[in-house]
């Protein structure tokens, strides 16, 4: 499997420096996919090899997707703007998922007219000897060029580029079966010349459909692989201070991956040690996976998994309770503080005393006594501090 670099927070200029090594790349590319193209066609009905003539309108469909590559790389690799916060790594998806199309659509038409003509038993000549020759160079220039293309779409996290480097590589096959299906019409089995042809085609169709179903599943926000998933959940597991792991999700944006992810910590802990858990589970996450691009976590006090929404929003505010405390057992001292934990439909409170300031009517007991009459209270306890 193709490893992208470790990810990082890409800048203008890096941006910059992927477009113009993509564009590179692939101008090369083309120039070598239109000077095979002509020299297989016109081969190809100069020495009479159907499968020669195939394999270079195959090299065209190169010079098309090399020209898809160049606009969408020019498109996506615009940084993050208002209307698209997370970038627009997926116009790449649809240029790769268009790239697909044309593939399949070019196979399906040329493996049609070449079944057609096997079938009909025309008279068919045999291929010369300088198809052997431009299938030949067609191998080692195409073989090159994957390599190269390939090693470039690697290096600045580009799938679209990776798909084209394979696109390349394909042509190579099909220039393989052109060599042998050659010297076997040579030697007496003339109609090898035209099943090869069909076999290109198939290829194609094949290269094609691949690209354009692995397109649709990120443009449909499919999932990371269910092994990918058990090893984050476990991660997080694995953080201390994580009591459990809910609604881990997760999505592609071209060779990017988004996460989104709850994690369970104990109700009394403040804000920031919650926070402090969660950045935790972040680096751990992106320590174990290379291309995680942003990571949404959120800390819940509970495991609110079956019932998203357990938590009743009338529930009563800090300033409720303060005003209703202040109503029933006077206005609380300057320094005193309330902690609210909010579980299960219930308030449960706590009262922080300092006993510089004395309150003889706070006590655990007289707000209990207050507040029990509420369907919503759940329970109570006073602090007091010294200082």
């Amino acid at each position: 499997m193709d490893q992208p670099p470790k990810a990082h927070l890409r800048t203008d200029k890096d941006l910059q420096q992927e477009k113009h090594a993509a564009s590179r790349v692939t101008i090369i590319g083309m120039v070598l996919d239109a000077v095979l193209g002509v020299i297989k066609i016109i081969g190809g009905t100069l020495f009479h090899s159907h499968a020669l003539v195939v394999d270079g309108i195959h090299s065209f469909t190169d010079v098309v997707s090399d020209w898809v590559v160049l606009a969408v790389m020019r498109l996506s690799r615009k940084g993050p703007d208002d209307d698209h916060p997370y970038g627009h790594q997926r116009i790449e998806t649809l240029g790769t998922l268009l790239l697909g199309s044309i593939l399949i659509a070019v196979g399906a038409a040329l493996a049609w007219e070449n079944i057609l003509r096997l079938v009909s038993g025309e008279d068919l000549a045999v291929p010369g000897w300088p198809v052997l020759v431009a299938a030949g160079i067609s191998v080692a220039s195409k073989e090159w060029i994957y390599r190269y293309t390939r090693h470039v779409g690697i290096k600045i996290r580009s799938d679209l580029l990776i798909a084209n480097a394979w696109h390349s590589r394909t042509d190579a096959f099909s220039s393989v079966v052109v060599l042998v299906s050659t010297v076997g019409a040579m030697v007496g089995y003339v109609w090898l010349d035209t099943l090869a042809a069909v076999v290109i085609s198939g290829i194609i169709i094949h290269i094609g459909w691949k690209f354009t179903w692995d397109s649709v599943k990120e443009l449909v926000d499919t999932g990371l692989s269910a092994e990918d998933t058990r090893l984050l959940r476990a991660i997080a597991m694995d953080t201390d201070g994580v009591r459990n792991v809910h609604e881990l999700r997760s999505r592609r944006m071209g060779h990017d991956i988004l996460l989104d992810v709850h994690l369970v910590v104990r109700p009394e802990i403040s804000v920031s040690e919650g926070h402090q858990i969660g950045m935790k589970v972040v680096s751990g996450m992106r320590d174990a996976i290379d291309n995680i691009r942003d990571i949404n976590f959120h800390i819940d006090a509970e495991n609110d998994e079956h019932t998203p929404h357990q938590t009743d929003p009338n529930l009563p505010s800090r300033e409720d309770i303060h005003h209703l405390l202040s109503q029933q057992l006077g206005e609380l001292p300057p320094h005193s503080r309330l902690r609210l934990h909010y579980l299960k439909n219930r308030v449960h409170i706590e009262v922080f005393l300092d006993e510089q300031h004395p309150a003889p009517a706070l006590t655990t007991e007289s707000v209990r006594e207050v507040l029990s009459p509420y369907p919503w209270f759940g329970s109570v306890r006073v602090w007091v501090s010294a200082s």
